[in-house]
Order: C-alpha cells, then sequence, then structure tokens
C-alpha cells in the first residue's frame, strides 16, 4: 500500500488541488492517454494481419532459455485422468476432467457433460435465475453406460475440442464447445445402454424429457430403446435440437469433427475470429453466444438454446466467424498537453508519492503490480520533469534486473522464475493466490509483460535484457503451437472470449474468472511487449486477445444487455464471477459491492479505456458499487476513477475528490500521482 503522506504535506496538496481545478475551469485536457497507440496492424486502411498457424515465439530461443533459467519438479496436480505424453491442460474449460480425486462436471455450451465410472452423461443446462446466481449447473438427461470405461483419461484435445478413452484404450467420446453433438467411437464391437429409451423417426432416434428433446444417430450399428449394438469402428453421435430447430437438419450434420483451431485477423478498426471445425464431411452445426453475435458473419438459423451467458442461435457450416472492436494498446498517460499549473501539481505528488513507496513484493501477483505501479508514476515523472524521475527508474530497473535474471531461482531465492518440469510452466519462487499450481498466471505475468513493454518503449536497449525471462513469461500464457513445453495459450479461451483463471478447476460447476479486467490487461501487456520487441506475430495475437477479452467484460461482466431473458430476477449491474456453469454476484475476497465492481476494473491502465462504453451504465455501476459509503472505503479509488467515464463534470468531481481520497485506502498497485493524473487526460 502506498504509504499516507508526511503530517502537514496533505492539506497542502488538498489547497493546491483546489487552485488547480479552478485555473483548469472547463477547458478540455490534453493528450490522448498514452503513448504508444498504434495499430498492429499499421496505418488507417492498412491489409488486415493474419494470424493462428504459425509459432509466435522463436521454439529454439524458448528452449535456449529454459535451460539458462533451470527447472524444478512441481506440485502433484494430480493428473492421473490424463495420456501420457500430453501437456497438462491448466486453465482450460475442460480442466476438471483430468485433475484431482474426481472427475468434475464440464461446459461445453450449449451441454453440460460429465464422466463418471459407469461411462458418461450429458445434456442441456436448467437455466435458472435468482438475486445474486445465474444457474445453469451439470444435467445428465442422458447416462451412457459404456462396459469396461470405468478409468477415463483425457486422451488428446485442441483448440475447441477434448476426447476421453479408457486408459486401457478402445472406445472414445468427443465433445466440443459451442457443438450440440456427443461423438462416441468404438474399437471394437461394443453394447451401450442409456438411461433413456429411444424411438426411431425416419433415419434417427429421439428421446425427450423436461430439459428438451435428444436425437441420435448411428454409423454401424442399431438402436432398440435404451440399448445399442455397434459394431467395431462404429459410431454413436447423440445431439440436443434447439428451440425453433428440426431434429432431421441436426442428423444431417453429425459426422464426427476431425479437429478445431482458431484464427484471426487484425484490422485497424476490427479484429476478426474464425472457429474452424473439421467434420469428416459434409458442414456442422455451432452456437454463437451473445458476444459472438454482435458482429456475426455466419449464417444461423437452426434454432437456439438457452445457456447462462444469453441466448445461443445455432449455425450451419464449418466456421463461425464474427468480429470485435480492436482495442488499442496504451503504455502511458500522455500528460504534454495540461497546463503548467497542473503538471505542478502532479510533480509536488510525485515527490510525496515517491518518498512514500514500500520496497517491492517479492511474489508474483504483488510483486507485479508494485513495478507496473512504479513505471506508470516513473512516467509521470518524467514527463513533468520532476526531481525523483531518475532516482526512480534506478530503483524499478534493479526490481527488473532481479525479476528478468536469465539464471533465475538458479541464483536466487526470491523475486526469480523457475521452469515447472512436471507440469509445463514457469512459475515465481514465491507464489500468491496458488500459482503454484497454476492458478491466475496471466493476472500475475500481464503486470511483467506492461512493465517491460513500458521500460522497453522508453529505452530500446533493455530488450536484449529482458527478452530471456519476459519472453518466457509470454510463453506460459501465449504460446500459439503446441510443444513439449508450454499449452497453446494457456489462459485464453477463443470460444467463451475470455480467460479462466484456475489451475486445475476442482469445482462441480467448472472452470471460473474473476478479475476480466486484468486479463484485459495480461493481453495489452502482452501487445506493449511484443511491439517493444518488435514480434509482429506476437503482437498481431495479442490484438487478438486483448479485443475478444475486452469485447467478453462488457458483454457478460458489467455492461450485459438487461433485456437479455436470462438475466430477468438478476438484482445486479455486474456479474463479477463466471464459471463454466453460473454466473455470481460474489468474489473470492469480499462481500463488498465496492469489490464487485473493482475486481472488474482495476488497475485502469491507459490500455482499459473500453470500460467507459456506456457512459449511462457507469453510473448505475458506480451507483450499486459505492452505496451508501461513498468513494472513501477499500476499491473506492478504482471506482473513482472509473467514475469519470460519466463525463465531463463528473470527471471534474473525480478530481477533485482525489486530491483528498485517503492515502491510507489507495491500493497498492497505484498512486495518487497516476489517479491525478489519469483524471486529467481522460479524453472528453
Amino acid at each position: 500500500m502506498t504509504a499516507t503522506a508526511p503530517r502537514g504535506t496533505r492539506t497542502a496538496l488538498a489547497l493546491f488541488c483546489s487552485v488547480a481545478l479552478m485555473l483548469s475551469g472547463c477547458s478540455v485536457f490534453g493528450g490522448e492517454g498514452a503513448t504508444s497507440t498504434a495499430s498492429t496492424s499499421g496505418g488507417q486502411g492498412a491489409s488486415p494481419v493474419e494470424g493462428g498457424a504459425e509459432p509466435v515465439l522463436d521454439p529454439a530461443a524458448t528452449r535456449a532459455a529454459l535451460k539458462d533459467l533451470g527447472s524444478h519438479s512441481g506440485k502433484d496436480l494430480k493428473t492421473k485422468r490424463l495420456a501420457e505424453g500430453l501437456v497438462p491442460p491448466t486453465n482450460r474449460w475442460f480442466s476438471g476432467l483430468v485433475f484431482g480425486d474426481q472427475p468434475q462436471p464440464v461446459f461445453p455450451l450449449p451441454l453440460t457433460f460429465g464422466l463418471d465410472a459407469q461411462g458418461f452423461g450429458f445434456g442441456l443446462p436448467e437455466v435458472t435465475t435468482s438475486e445474486k446466481t445465474i444457474m445453469g449447473g451439470y444435467r445428465p438427461s442422458v447416462k451412457v453406460t459404456v462396459p469396461g470405461a470405468s478409468d477415463w483419461v483425457v486422451s488428446t484435445y485442441d483448440e475447441l475440442s477434448v476426447t476421453a478413452s479408457p486408459r486401457q484404450g478402445g472406445p472414445s467420446v468427443t465433445i466440443a464447445q459451442g457443438s450440440p453433438f456427443v461423438w462416441f467411437t468404438a474399437k471394437d464391437a461394443t453394447s451401450l445402454t442409456t438411461n433413456a429409451s429411444f424411438t426411431k423417426k425416419g433415419d434417427r432416434w429421439e428421446t425427450t424429457d423436461a430439459s428438451g428433446t435428444y436425437g441420435l444417430v448411428v454409423d454401424k450399428g442399431s438402436v432398440e430403446g435404451s440399448s445399442i449394438t455397434l459394431q467395431a469402428g462404429g459410431r454413436a453421435t447423440w445431439f440436443a435440437v434447439p428451440k425453433g430447430g428440426k431434429a432431421d437438419q441436426l442428423a444431417k450434420l453429425a459426422s464426427p469433427l476431425g479437429g478445431t483451431s482458431a484464427s484471426y485477423q487484425v484490422g485497424d478498426q476490427d479484429v476478426t475470429t474464425t472457429l474452424h471445425y473439421n467434420p469428416s464431411k459434409g458442414e456442422t452445426a455451432v452456437g454463437a453466444l451473445p458476444h459472438q453475435q454482435r458482429g456475426l458473419k455466419s449464417s444461423c438459423t437452426l434454432g437456439t438454446f438457452a445457456t447462462i451467458m444469453g441466448e445461443m442461435k445455432l449455425c450451419q457450416g464449418k466456421d463461425l466467424v464474427f468480429t470485435t472492436p480492436n482495442q488499442k494498446a496504451q503504455g502511458t498517460l500522455d500528460v504534454s498537453g495540461l497546463s503548467d499549473a497542473e503538471k505542478e501539481e502532479l510533480r509536488k505528488q510525485v515527490t510525496i508519492d515517491v518518498a512514500g513507496l514500500k520496497a517491492p513484493a517479492a511474489d508474483t501477483y504483488f510483486g507485479g503490480k508494485s513495478i507496473y505501479r512504479d513505471a506508470q508514476l516513473y512516467a509521470i515523472a518524467k514527463q513533468v520533469n520532476a526531481p525523483e524521475a531518475e532516482q526512480l527508474k534506478s530503483k524499478l530497473l534493479a526490481t527488473m534486473d532481479r525479476w528478468t535474471n536469465p539464471k533465475g531461482c538458479q541464483e536466487a531465492s526470491e523475486f526469480c522464475f523457475s521452469y515447472d518440469s512436471k507440469n509445463k510452466g514457469i512459475v515465481g519462487k514465491v507464489a500468491s493466490f496458488g500459482a503454484d499450481e497454476f492458478n491466475d498466471h496471466h493476472f500475475h505475468y500481464g503486470y511483467f509483460l506492461y512493465t517491460a513493454g513500458v521500460l522497453a518503449a522508453d529505452d530500446p536497449t533493455l530488450v536484449e535484457k529482458y527478452k530471456p525471462v519476459i519472453n518466457l513469461l509470454a510463453a506460459d500464457i501465449a504460446s500459439s503451437t503446441p510443444s513439449k513445453e508450454f499449452p497453446v495459450r494457456r489462459n485464453f479461451d477463443s470460444y467463451n472470449g475470455h480467460s479462466w483463471a484456475s489451475g486445475t478447476s476442482p469445482f462441480a460447476d467448472g472452470n471460473n474468472q474473476e478479475s476480466s479486467s486484468e486479463g484485459v490487461q495480461a493481453w495489452a501487456g502482452l501487445r506493449l511487449w511484443a511491439r517493444a520487441s518488435k514480434n509482429t506475430a506476437l503482437e498481431t495475437q495479442a490484438a487478438w486477445m486483448q479485443s475478444l477479452e475486452s469485447a467478453t467484460a462488457l458483454d457478460y461482466y458489467i455492461d450485459f444487455d438487461l433485456k437479455q431473458p436470462v438475466y430477468k430476477g438478476y438484482k445486479h449491474l455486474v456479474s463479477p464471477l463466471i464459471f463454466g456453469g453460473k454466473r455470481d454476484y460474489a468474489t473470492w475476497f469480499s462481500p463488498e459491492p465496492a469489490a464487485m465492481l473493482g475486481i472488474q476494473i482495476l488497475p485502469l491502465s491507459p490500455s482499459l479505456n473500453y470500460l467507459g462504453r456506456d457512459p449511462e451504465r457507469v453510473g448505475k455501476n458506480i451507483e450499486e458499487g459505492i452505496g451508501t459509503k461513498g468513494f472513501d472505503q477499500k476499491y473506492g479509488d478504482w471506482l473513482l476513477l472509473y467514475s469519470a467515464f460519466q463525463g465531463e463534470e463528473q470527471r471534474k468531481q473525480a478530481l477533485e475528490k482525489a486530491c483528498n481520497f485517503p492515502a491510507a485506502l489507495i491500493d497498492d498497485g497505484l498512486t495518487r500521482s497516476y489517479m491525478l493524473a489519469w483524471l486529467m487526460t481522460l479524453k472528453k
């Protein structure tokens, strides 16, 4: 936490703030809010930059850096349900199938799915809404008993799909995100039984319960009520029939998938995402969630499904294609357009903040926040010619030197990283929030990437110095192609459009994410580092990830469409905690409304301006967030900054309040200097 200003200084500062506000009057403050706003694709009208198939980081350089960094055998995360040779799939929507003593349900919307000792189950969720929760939990309407399949392992996975098989080999079952199908393939002749009786309807079979209608088609086999007989190599494919849809249409699209992938194009204004489904013949069906529907380019006329995220539209084809706005990655605030009085105010506040800075933390979360905070403070100090600028830079670079030591924890016991050879990832020696179990890596490492990007933009000679370790942090969370060392884009979910925070997902409601803004911050930081290190492929991928996560942060966390039926009965304006199978008005750390909103907006970096998309909604969110306590409470500093998105009058009020905001309540990732500069430079 930032220390309280010396006695007597705060009063003087408050008086100076008042004078500065009077001097500024109603003028528009200068600056674009960033020193770096270049689009990944170049200038206005430039051709979109494509990505998705090639490595964004040099594999040979990655292996060399890992060798220098050193390794250790990490925690036993209980990956007993993972086939030999596969990289542990931490932080995935299906992680619960792999980790822990028993498999957990997963949520490849529109379906819910689970493995058990008898076989597997699936079904459409019952979506219910209450005051604080939107629920769509595991609902195995169809249970399939598979002889000899008491010990399942995940045998393969890719961008959107996962396949499980009995450990001893034989049959397999495959599911995919967005797909209404469940594919079962027999290696040898086998007989399956289901809890539901299927009735023949033309070239398919059907059953109906309270959740809906389910169809079944078989290849090389037969169906008799609840019994399914398959020949060697035979296949049974079940599917859920959408509302307003036709079972015979779905039956024709039931071909098994030969794999899935994702690609993207980054243009000056928009980012295009293409999710590829590769059916063995013809086309397939895939659902589009609300964030995909905003810029949907696919044909979606097969019907709809209810999900916890809102109504899903079912589309026909091999690709799901949609666009989202290209959010810009901005490194630091630009105070060059401020008045002399405003710069002097910032200069005085920098002096106070530098004197009060505590030593940087040694763990990967608070340590990351502290160097990010100091990098932003240094950028302000340098621009206003504060005498402490070089002192601050020297201390910051010394801390960064510790974190970016290429020998890592081979030469240090804190402020260092090592490679976990068991679980395949980079871990800090001093872990926090379960980072050694792969929780929250994108939250933590995003601050390091952002700081490295800011410092290297200021001093390009730092790129080569930082590159070995910072690129390993990038590889941990953003590798683009399969390797033996890291999974592909560890946290990021290209279908759901946001990231997953839990490493092992030991929850019956699936994986989860809380801090959408720190998710966006991670990809913005990745983008800034890629830009500074002149890695165009990495910058393009980061632009895609940042833009997609920004869109879902709005559409599902803080600016969702209250007119959608799924929100009827939900009594809140933010959805702070999203699981695969439910959405909660809750956080892991506090029941306070300020925390519910604060965790969706911190650290309000210059790259998080998407938060101001809807000024009217900002005002309503603030009203709920501060409640009767006002801004003078924990997380109130973040809410105060966020409130300025409402308009010019609110910005000026926030600036006046920031001058007197209690120093003891200022977050450890923030300084008063940044609060004032952010509010002064906010473009109107």
